[in-house]
């Protein structure tokens, strides 16, 4: 399950906005915040954030597949 607020807190923490980020991985940033709401990205789109925020293994762990 992610973990939404961790995963924007993380975001802001890093300088970036929503917007910012879902363009960094060439996703349209409506898009980004229905599959924030609805706590689903894929396993590519969660690594692919995980990059772009700079996590750690754990920190991304965490976030997309904790329970």
């Amino acid at each position: 399950m992610l973990h939404v607020n961790k995963l924007k807190g993380k975001i802001t923490e890093k300088g970036f906005t929503v917007a910012t980020i879902s363009e960094k991985i060439g996703m349209d940033s409506s898009t980004f915040y229905r599959k924030l709401q609805k706590n689903k990205f894929s396993l590519e789109e969660a690594e692919n954030i995980s990059q772009v925020l700079e996590l750690t293994h754990e920190e991304a762990i965490e976030i997309f597949f904790a329970a």
